[in-house]
């Protein structure tokens, strides 16, 4: 696993709401310029209230500015963020070409996509297209855990999966999410069934965007009704589709994921 970077204190102000740091920036303001001054002038000393004073009409005034100027300035990248965020998603969603995006540019669309669904989104950073927790998510006193894997040349394998059903159980989240540009192997697949892993492919991903844009109700939707919404099922058995391989013809198209207990197929439409 890459390793996390370390975060500054305009870093973590960035990955907050833009509202919370303006007022965290005030309530800094307010604190230093204020209380301070305060605890000198309880004491009843004539020296300390002195000195409380005299600092309440210099370095306290200028390090309560310094604090307010921080946190606007979070506030300000944390705005414009969003904004990227926001015209990122809009761009996918009327011109879908999710292998044309950098690792980063991706970890910033899931993050928009689960902004869209109410989640209130921390973009941890898991330090690189390999690493870690790229987003935490908070919703309804849940947290759940999400890597995005932008690989465009090969299936996303079950020690991804095991990696990330230890990563929920060590930080004690209610669910973990995987979402990748590609496909799963069918090891991956059968490995999270039953687990509170949620596997969203690259084609799951353009679908459930196109339809939130075109529809409002689908982000309040629970994520497995929104992901069946768009989601193929099996002709035969009604199961999960996965991209397959003609080994003749090299031709992709959709199988089963049971496969060969069932070989039901559908042709992929690109």
């Amino acid at each position: 696993m890459a390793r996390k970077k370390r975060q500054g204190a305009l870093d973590l102000l960035a990955a907050l709401p833009w509202p919370v740091g303006i007022l965290l920036g005030v309530a800094s303001f307010l604190a230093i310029r204020f209380c301070i001054p305060w605890y000198f002038n309880r004491s009843g000393n004539e020296v300390a209230i002195a000195l409380g004073k005299g600092l309440a009409d210099g370095p306290v005034l200028f390090w309560a500015w310094i604090a307010l100027l921080v946190c606007w300035v979070g506030a300000g990248l944390s705005f414009l963020k969003q904004r990227q965020r926001a015209r990122l998603f809009d761009d996918q969603v009327r011109n879908l070409g999710l292998a044309s995006l950098d690792w980063r540019q991706f970890e910033r669309l899931v993050a928009e996509w689960f902004h869209r669904q109410g989640y209130r989104v921390e973009e941890t950073g898991g330090g690189g297209p390999d690493g870690g927790i790229d987003l935490t998510l908070r919703k309804d006193g849940r947290v759940e855990l999400v890597q995005c894997k932008q690989w465009r040349r090969r299936q996303v394998a079950v020690a991804t999966v095991r990696e990330m059903w230890g990563l929920l159980q060590h930080h004690k989240a209610d669910a973990v999410w995987i979402v990748c540009i590609g496909e799963f192997t069918p090891d991956a697949a059968a490995f999270a069934a039953g687990k509170p892993i949620r596997l969203v492919t690259g084609r799951e991903l353009g679908g459930l965007m196109q339809q939130m844009a075109a529809s409002p109700a689908l982000p309040h939707l629970a994520p497995e009704a929104a992901l069946a919404a768009v989601a193929p099922a099996c002709p035969t058995c009604g199961g999960k589709l996965v991209e397959r391989k003609n080994r003749r013809t090299g031709d992709s198209f959709l199988g089963c994921e049971t496969y060969p207990a069932c070989r039901g197929t559908l042709p992929l439409r690109i």
